[in-house]
């Protein structure tokens, strides 16, 4: 989708759709010089009670004389100054009704809104990302295939001219081009997004640039490494696992990159301990956080972020067979931990542990694995907010306020040493899950951070953030922005 910056007057705009947003009980901005320009259409609108200016009230005007665009969609913004994920909800509604319109082009008036805290590259960055969430189609499979979006260019509307809103744009549309590759990756189903597909995926970052590379691990080379625990994942798959390896060299060649870790269990059967049958389709977004790494990689190269970023990405298949890991078995991870394995669908953090020990081959400043790890956690948090688990204060504050600032929330956890005397166990170094029931997502992280001795280390569990489910269900695409915002502050 492409993106521009219009400081001229809106009313004499010529595009397919005019989009105002309106506070309650007044005409400001760009409202006021539409409705002197239709000889007070919005005023009369106002007074017959057919428009009101309510948050999130929307009404259509198709007969625009006076103006150059041909309809007219006012949005209400209410009475009082919107919060961020207020402006995220209008903007949102905004962009899906352009989408049914089916219009080519729409002029988007969003400066004269009360955004509490928040300026008007803040306000750019986010409706370019949402305008270019709300184009995502995923009809791979569809035997006939829905019309395309026709939705191919949005302006933003502004008093005044800036280099620093035009790189809010292009940053907003970079985002959305990340969210929505997580996103297809994550509603591909298992049978077609398999290990080998993800390592496909990999390989095709690098592919005409100079400054990315990437190494496919086989299951040969993996063994050679000791990465058992990942491959102990593996081994009841026909599908061999896969451990993909994206170097991208933005900056010095000095500087300490930084490391992102996914999660890439392609699909969850929960192995020897099988899951219920109810909503286990949704186990193919079980590899949601190599799909976040993903997404966060394409983000950074079409930014150009001046960063040194690795991402390692552990792709399997956990499936129940004769050659599967069985509960009691005892597995020897790549740093030399022993592990019991008392539960097979406690797997991830398999996948995680081995691949973090591959990552301090790279001496990084930070490494930041992303997972859907637990289902406790939605117990914990629901759907709002990312947890995140640190061994280091100070990451876990720039992740929760990276969060903040991208509106894709996160929330930090603790990660006492208590919990992790839950994973002793009496026949090797430590069992793969917890005591009890109490707590899982803590005793995942805590298991994790046996790790991370070496660096410091934040891990996000995204098993509440990454799709949804029921009548909208499909992948989200978080927490791209997060770490994108996280990134570009670590590049500064």
């Amino acid at each position: 989708m492409e993106f521009s910056l219009r400081t001229a007057d809106a009313t004499t705009a010529k595009t397919a759709c005019l989009v105002i947003v309106a506070a309650e009980g007044k005409l400001t901005g760009v409202a006021n010089a539409v409705d002197k320009a239709t000889n007070g259409t919005l005023t009369a609108l106002v007074k017959s009670g057919d428009f009101s200016g309510k948050k999130g009230e929307q009404l259509l005007l198709p007969v625009t004389n006076g103006l150059g665009a041909q309809r007219v969609l006012l949005v209400g913004a209410g009475k009082d100054a919107l919060n961020d994920q207020g402006f995220i909800k209008l903007v949102k509604a905004a962009a899906k009704k352009l989408v049914a319109l089916k219009v080519k082009d729409a002029l988007l008036c969003v400066e004269d809104l009360d955004v509490t805290g928040r300026d008007m590259a803040w306000r750019a960055q986010q409706a370019a990302r949402l305008c270019g969430e709300a184009v995502y189609q995923f009809t791979k499979f569809k035997s006939k295939k829905p019309p395309k979006v026709a939705l191919k260019k949005v302006t933003l509307q502004s008093s005044k001219g800036s280099a620093t809103i035009k790189n809010a744009l292009a940053n907003g549309r970079a985002i959305a081009s990340g969210v929505n590759l997580a996103r297809e990756l994550g509603d591909l189903p298992g049978n077609a997004c398999d290990p080998s597909y993800m390592a496909t995926r990999g390989r095709a970052f690098a592919k005409n640039n100079p400054k990315v590379t990437t190494k496919v691990l086989d299951e040969k080379q993996m063994k050679a490494l000791g990465m058992n625990s990942l491959l102990s994942v593996s081994a009841g798959s026909d599908n061999p696992g896969k451990t993909v390896i994206v170097e991208y060299k933005g900056g010095k060649k000095t500087d300490k990159p930084v490391v992102l870790i996914g999660k890439g269990v392609t699909f969850d059967s929960g192995g020897i301990s099988l899951k219920p049958g109810q909503s286990m389709d949704e186990m193919k977004y079980d590899m949601g956080g190599s799909a976040t790494v993903y997404g966060t990689m394409q983000t950074v190269i079409e930014m150009g972020l001046p960063i040194n970023l690795v991402a390692i990405v552990g792709c399997v298949e956990n499936m129940p067979s004769g050659k599967a890991t069985k509960p009691g078995d005892i597995v020897t991870s790549m740093s030399g931990l022993t592990i019991e394995v008392l539960n097979t669908d406690a797997e991830g953090r398999l996948v995680l542990c081995d691949c973090m020990t591959y990552a301090e081959r790279y001496k990084p400043q930070a490494v930041i694995d992303v997972a859907t790890l637990t289902g406790a956690i939605i117990i914990g948090l629901g759907h709002h907010p990312t947890a995140i688990y640190s061994n280091n204060d100070e990451l876990s504050e720039q992740l929760v306020a990276a969060g903040n600032e991208s509106a894709d929330r996160g929330w930090p956890m603790p990660l006492w040493d208590e919990y992790g005397e839950e994973l002793k166990s009496p026949f090797a170094d430590l069992q793969n899950i917890g005591a009890g029931r109490a707590g899982g997502s803590i005793t995942a992280a805590a298991f994790l951070a046996k790790f991370a001795t070496k660096y410091n280390w934040a891990h996000l569990d995204i098993a509440g953030t990454f799709w949804n489910s029921g009548a909208n269900k499909g992948a989200t695409g978080r927490p791209v922005p997060m770490l994108v915002e996280y990134l570009s502050k670590v590049a500064k």
